[in-house]
Order: C-alpha cells, then sequence, then structure tokens
C-alpha cells in the first residue's frame, strides 16, 4: 500500500492519480475514470474532482496499488 500525504484540508482523486504518476494528465485521469474500476472507500468513482481526506482509500483496476490518503505526518 502506498501512502500520500495530504497537505491541506483534501486533494481530488485527479491530483492524486496524477501526483502518483499513474496519469499524466487531466486526459489521461478522464480516461481512466471512463473505465471504470477505480474504487473510493470501496465505492466506484469516476468523478475527477472527488475531495480525498485523510483516511481515504483508493483502489486502482489492476489491483496492485491502493493508495492511502494520509494527513501531513505520513512520509
Amino acid at each position: 500500500m502506498t501512502e500520500f500525504a495530504v497537505r491541506g484540508e483534501y486533494i481530488t482523486l485527479g491530483q492524486i492519480l496524477k501526483a502518483e504518476g499513474i496519469a499524466g494528465g487531466g486526459g489521461d485521469v478522464k480516461y481512466l475514470l471512463s473505465e471504470g474500476g477505480i474504487l473510493v472507500n470501496d465505492e466506484p468513482e469516476n468523478r475527477r474532482g472527488k475531495k480525498l481526506r485523510p483516511g481515504d482509500r483508493v483502489l486502482l483496476p489492476d489491483g496492485e496499488v491502493r493508495l492511502l490518503v494520509a494527513g501531513e505526518s505520513a512520509t
């Protein structure tokens, strides 16, 4: 599981996908989300603007990468 530290109140799903190198840009994010299979807290999600806060979990379609959105103290 990969942890991602949030600097502030939240980060959007699109921003975290780009920051982690899963998507190269906004077009890639749109494509990934349109394909389906991305889960946020075990629920399907297709909104790139979905706000993720510390404690949220993101599971990608390949089932290999799991991102845990953590507070600033995460490394």
